[in-house]
């Protein structure tokens, strides 16, 4: 009988050792920022300085320099809200359920991948308290007794979502942390300097890489990668319910919480991908987060892509099957309406062009790759925006339609999101190890006695 062994592609690419791997990883926090970083820093600062200003601004004067208006009182907040929940969804994807599935293609991406989670959590909530008009006054938006009698709406998706990206982003936050502690100690073993030594320590809680250490370091990290897992399809599900709990035509309908999912999923990867491209070239990490990485990338985004696609196709024929003239009018409005140029972009970008990544020279390709999932990201955004905006701009009766234009202020505020976004990136990869040490070393080459010649 002839047996088939497969062999899988090597997680870290050449003869590495171990130390090889530890001084690659650590090489960009031990040196000093260099021209790239400053440029790259100066970039996403500028952004953020001037979706700040805008945002200031705005507080100053009133939400009415946004472009907000009757019937369209949900504009851009909410649509960059849903947008950044969506991109941090990849993180707790590719780090818990991966893992659970064992998966060792994600140990060179896992780590960075939760920090964007973190990081787009951040941006996305943001968005809500500002939305209000009056964010001074948040603090009534939380659920304690209070001597004005106000009370908050438990039965409110609104109310659902705080709870939901509050947990979501709490568990994230602890994930990471949980992962970062080796290294933290490696870190600490490696410095001279005698303040970074001691932020080091602290934060490595005293790991001595005893098999004590590990025991309890694997327990609690499954234990919160399986807990996570359940967290990534509530959020997003969570999230559609700010739609689909409503009457509003276009919005109404049992697909979303699925179709939110893997949107947020075919997202999230896309970021992802945009992200690390930048991150391996600048800090010659091609060996440790390898084409093989990215290219199983696609393949998700590709998969996702298509349950998009079929989620767009969905739509339109739930409306015909329901024999509501009114949904039936939405969406044939959003294909050939006023807003049809917004609606095919998006079509354009999540269905038609992902649909290269068949192709084994494209999936493999640096440059394609980045132009397609940026592509993609656009597309996304625009699919955020069509949901919203296109639902509301015509009410039941045609004296209540409008159409919405945003303002300056409003694409201002979502590029400084995008300068806080990548501020946060590019801090994270000068101060931590962008790639988790201790979990690449584990998958290297030599790191695991050898059983027979079969893995």
């Amino acid at each position: 009988m002839n047996i088939d062994y497969t062999i899988e592609a090597p997680v870290v690419e050449g003869r590495l050792t171990l130390g090889d791997i530890e001084r690659l990883v650590a090489a960009p926090m031990e040196s000093k920022p260099d021209k790239k970083f400053y440029i790259a820093l100066s970039i996403s600062g500028t952004f953020l300085l001037i979706g700040a200003v805008l945002l200031a601004m705005s507080f100053y004067k009133g939400v009415g320099l946004w472009g907000n208006n009757q019937p369209v009182g949900w504009g851009f907040p909410i649509v960059n809200f849903v947008f950044w929940v969506g991109i941090g969804h990849a993180g707790t994807l590719i780090s818990a359920i991966l893992f659970l599935l064992r998966q060792k293609w994600r140990t060179g991406i896992a780590r960075f991948a939760e920090a964007m989670t973190i990081f787009a959590v951040m941006c996305a909530g943001v968005f809500p308290i500002i939305h209000t008009g009056r964010p001074w006054l948040a603090g009534y938006l939380m659920p304690y007794p209070n001597q004005h009698g106000l009370w908050v709406n438990f039965t409110s998706p609104l109310v659902w979502d705080v709870f939901a990206v509050s947990t979501y982003f709490t568990v994230s936050l602890v994930f990471w942390y949980i992962g970062l502690i080796p290294d933290f100690a490696v870190m600490r073993d490696r410095t001279t300097a005698k303040i970074r030594k001691t932020i080091y320590s602290i934060f490595s809680l005293g790991w001595r890489n005893s098999h004590r250490n590990w025991q309890h370091y694997e327990k609690a990290y499954m234990l919160l990668a399986g807990f996570a897992t359940p967290l990534v399809l509530s959020v997003h599900t969570i999230v559609s319910f700010d739609f689909a709990v409503s009457i509003v035509p276009g919005w109404h309908t049992t697909i979303f919480p699925p179709y939110f999912v893997a949107g947020a999923i075919f997202s999230g990867f896309a970021m992802v991908v945009t992200v690390l491209i930048f991150v391996r070239k600048i800090f010659d990490l091609e060996k440790i987060i390898t084409l093989n990485h990215l290219e199983k990338m696609t393949k998700v985004i590709l998969a996702t892509g298509l349950m998009v696609g079929y989620a767009y196709g969905m739509e339109f024929f739930i409306a015909w099957y329901s024999g509501v003239q009114v949904e039936q009018f939405v969406f044939i409005n959003r294909a050939f309406g006023p807003y049809a140029w917004a609606y095919w972009i998006m079509v354009s970008c999540n269905v038609i062009i992902p649909q290269l990544f068949w192709i084994k020279k494209i999936r493999r390709s640096i440059p394609a790759m980045l132009v397609i999932v940026i592509l993609v990201n656009v597309g996304m955004w625009f699919e955020r925006f069509v949901i919203t905006v296109t639902s509301l701009h015509r009410d039941f009766l045609p004296s209540s339609w409008g159409y919405y234009t945003p303002t300056i202020y409003d694409i201002g505020i979502l590029l400084g999101s995008f300068g806080l976004f990548f501020t946060l990136v590019i801090l994270f990869t000068k101060a931590l190890p962008v790639v988790s040490i201790s979990e690449i070393k584990a998958v290297a080459e030599g790191a695991q006695p050898n059983h027979g010649g079969a893995h």
